[in-house]
């Protein structure tokens, strides 16, 4: 009873929703997910359980009148202990953040800020969805900071010439810049599903299921489309970077992987059935509620929104061009729902 508690109150269902995010950041950037991707996930699993374990101790109180069965107010879990596991849970992410890299660490700093603010202070006010689709943005960012950060081998140096350092950097700066589309489009998701989630408990909203159908139809449309506008054709000099031999190059020590096209790597078929499932996924439930805003159909909105993240993760490192990535993130579609069964998202 204690695992099944603990499960509960960490919303274990919900975490396949959260390795994408490095993933799609990774491909945003054009690279292959390398060890430093795998720190950023690890991080990530780690502050999103954090903010789970902070978010029922900080709502205690509401949950004893809404939500007397979860694991705090039913006294399975004592709030010192859920309080305990969150921070030492954000501490574990800041330590594996850290691993990645400076840039990394300072993402997840900014990143777990926001989860604390959230929970303690912002939930419950008008800039509480806000505040959640900024922590998944910074989530992806941490993705696209984290990959790529292989060191300089010992005893090499800069040496004469630039600076290997600094062109990392510069490729840092420039991959952040090249993965806030994605971040964007994924942090617009979060902020209408969490829009919908303040009506959970109590429904009542026609108003906004409506309008996070709206938002989930216009985000399905901008994620077909290549990040900057029309489509490249393929064999023009930009689907390749330059002075790479034999379709690569090399920077600072960082492997990078040619940027692909949905019109030649990635087929657009691929690309729209990734979008086709984020948008089933997450509309079908959502007009449930809009049509009978009670709080089950509410609740099962939000849940629908939450398992639509892994489809609309796919498809954003789909157009990246980053097809095998888009299809291994779809992987963890069956994984979610198998466990959403036995332990619910929200």
């Amino acid at each position: 009873m204690t695992v099944r508690a603990w499960a509960e109150l960490l919303r274990v269902s919900a975490l396949f929703t959260v390795p994408g995010d490095a993933l799609a950041g990774a491909a945003a950037r054009g690279l292959r997910p390398d060890r430093g991707t795998a720190l950023a996930v690890g991080a990530s699993l780690c502050l999103y359980e954090a903010g789970m374990a902070l978010n029922d101790w900080a709502d205690r109180d509401e949950d004893a009148i809404d939500r007397p069965h979860r694991p705090i107010p039913s006294g399975r879990i004592a709030p010192g202990a859920a309080l305990a596991a969150a921070g030492a849970l954000t501490a574990a992410g800041l330590g594996l953040a850290a691993r990645a890299g400076r840039p990394a660490l300072a993402v997840a700093t900014g990143l777990a800020a926001t989860v604390w603010a959230y929970d303690l202070r912002l939930k419950h006010t008008p800039a509480g969805p806000a505040a959640m689709a900024a922590a998944r943005g910074l989530d992806l960012l941490l993705g696209a900071t984290a990959t790529g950060t292989a060191k300089t081998p010992k005893g090499s140096g800069p040496g004469p010439g630039p600076d290997p350092g600094a062109a990392a950097r510069g490729g840092m700066l420039g991959g952040m810049r090249s993965a806030l589309p994605a971040a964007g489009l994924l942090g617009a998701h979060t902020y209408a599903v969490t829009a919908v989630s303040r009506h959970e408990a109590q429904g009542g909203s026609t108003t906004v299921p409506l309008a996070a159908l709206a938002a989930v139809t216009a985000l399905g449309a901008a994620a077909l489309r290549e990040p900057g506008g029309a489509l490249p054709k393929p064999g023009r000099p930009e689907d390749t970077l330059p002075h790479a031999p034999h379709g690569r190059t090399r920077t600072a020590g960082l492997s990078h992987r040619p940027r692909a096209t949905p019109a030649s790597a990635t087929p657009r078929l691929l690309l729209t059935a990734l979008t086709g499932s984020y948008f089933r996924t997450a509309a079908g439930p959502l007009l449930h509620a809009a049509l009978n805003p009670s709080p089950p159909l509410t609740q099962r909105a939000v849940g629908g929104g939450i398992r639509a993240m892994i489809p609309l993760q796919a498809a954003l490192a789909a157009r990246a061009g980053a097809a095998g990535t888009g299809l291994a993130v779809m992987g963890l579609v069956p994984l979610a729902r198998t466990l959403a069964r036995k332990v619910s998202p929200t």
